[in-house]
């Protein structure tokens, strides 16, 4: 007696199915892509230069985010609603204060003569923050310097910064600069 052979399952027709759902599902479907915070990261020093600059600490506004979430604005506690508004009294410095930070002239096109602030926001944040809270942070660190942009613009070419010309954004971009610094997440004191 003669083995007989089980007839095999032809499953051609079953790859090309497969093939042309999975073709229809990534032309159909959106794919969600990830958020970032911009930020552009400074040019490299040039090779011949030794020392940093000097940074006086009259310049420097120091934000801190403990591990319980908690913010620390100059050594005092603070509140993320009080954030947006120190941060521009801090780089604005419009009664020209001794505490707060030092400006510089600068001719800018478009602008002419404009004192720009040497102010830098130093963020610190403990290991333990929350992401929540540090995004919650930038948030308002660049909402400070977005509506100090737009304010300025409004005054000088009666538009949003949103509406002006290239042109006319990097002279406000030049006039007040994005200078957010962060420092590497350490322990923060106060913490338990």
């Amino acid at each position: 007696m003669a083995k007989r052979s089980t007839p095999g399952l032809n499953t051609s027709s079953m790859a090309d199915i497969s093939f042309l759902l999975l073709t229809f599902f990534l032309m159909t479907s959106s794919i969600n892509t990830d958020m970032g915070i911009s930020r552009r990261l400074p040019p490299p020093a040039p090779e011949n230069q030794e020392d940093k600059p000097e940074i006086h600490k009259r310049n420097i506004f120091v934000v801190k985010i403990n591990s319980h979430d908690a913010l620390l604005f100059d050594g005092e506690i603070g509140d993320i609603k009080d954030l947006k508004t120190r941060a521009k009294d801090f780089l604005g410095n419009p009664q020209d204060r001794e505490d707060l930070p030092e400006k510089m002239e600068m001719d800018i096109p478009l602008l002419g003569t404009y004192k720009v602030s040497k102010g830098v926001i130093s963020l610190q944040n403990d290991r333990g923050t929350s992401y929540d809270m540090y995004i919650q942070v930038q948030n308002e660190l660049t909402a400070a310097v977005n509506e100090m942009r737009d304010e300025l613009c409004h005054i000088k070419f009666g538009k949003a910064y949103a509406d002006a010309s290239s042109a006319q954004q990097e002279a406000i971009d030049k006039a007040i600069p994005v200078a957010i610094s962060e420092a590497e997440p350490t322990k923060i004191g106060g913490n338990k």
